[in-house]
Order: structure tokens, then sequence, then C-alpha cells
């Protein structure tokens, strides 16, 4: 049970570094998608009169039927809003060395923007809609496979790919 006085909730608008992986836990049936997410801050410096952009990189990480919904519906460069808490594990890497990520554990992941396929008032085939997201589940496996190669954790003030 949560702590009255307490609250672990993130909420994130930005725009997908690369399409979401999607796997599926040896254990079982439980099925996961990561991708990283990017958010641009802009800072204005008044002595100087130059305003700098600042991206930085989250990693999030989405289960069950959303998973399935991401990896379906998400590509490189697509807006979305992303709704979820923090979440720390630690492991051991090939090497034997203790590793620690921090990462969103998603329950919400929301379509943002115009819709794919050209201007409006042009006629394009439409795609069908992307069903309505699930209700988020608690996973029963809280512990998955690492990603020692995930993109968007080389970090710093690179810009955006796309």
């Amino acid at each position: 049970m949560r702590d009255v006085n307490s609250l672990n909730k993130v909420i994130l608008v930005g725009r997908l570094g690369q399409k979401p992986e999607l796997r599926v836990l040896p254990q079982g049936d439980r099925s996961f998608a990561r991708f990283s997410l990017a958010t641009n801050e802009k800072s204005y410096n008044p002595t100087t009169n130059e305003s700098t952009m600042k991206v930085e990189w989250h990693r999030i990480v989405v289960w069950g039927k959303q998973a399935e919904f991401c990896e379906r519906y998400l590509d490189q460069g697509r807006q979305v809003l992303v709704e979820g808490k923090l979440r720390t594990r630690s492991w051991q890497d090939k090497d034997g060395n203790k590793r620690t990520s921090t990462e969103i554990e998603a329950f919400n992941v929301i379509l943002l923007g115009r819709r794919e396929g050209g201007p409006e008032g042009e006629h394009h085939e439409r795609r069908p809609a992307p069903p309505t997201t699930p209700a988020y589940q608690d996973p029963a496996v809280t512990d998955f496979p690492a990603d020692e190669d995930a993109p968007g954790d080389a970090g710093g003030d690179d810009e955006v790919p796309f």
C-alpha cells in the first residue's frame, strides 16, 4: 500500500528515439517493450541574449498489452505523452559487476500530434484507429533481463536524432 504522504508519478511529453522493441520474458508469456524518449528544455540567457536547447533522454519500459500497442503504433520521432512511475533496478553484467538502472515504468502511452499521411484536406488511405490503451496492471515479474546496449543511455547534450 502506498504511503499517503508520498507519490511516485512521472508525466513526460517527448519524441521517440527509436521504434519500441517488444520482448517476451523466458519464464512465460509476459511481454514488455523498451524505448527511449527525448524531452527538450529551452533556456534563455538575458546577459548574452542567447537561448540554448538541452535534450534529456529517458528510458521507458511498458508491459503487457500496452507494450504490444507501443510496438505496433509507435515509430522513431513520434510525439507521445507517457505516464508512469520511476523504477530503479540492479543486476550483474557479463563481467560480474553490479549495475543499476533507473527508468520509467509506463502505464499509459498516448499518441500526440497529427495523424500520419500528409497535410489536412488531402485524401489518403486511412490506417485503422489504434485501440484504446488498457488499464495498467502491475507486472507479476518485476525484474527482467538487463539491456546493456539500450539507446538513450549515452546522455549528454546531444541533439534529437530526427
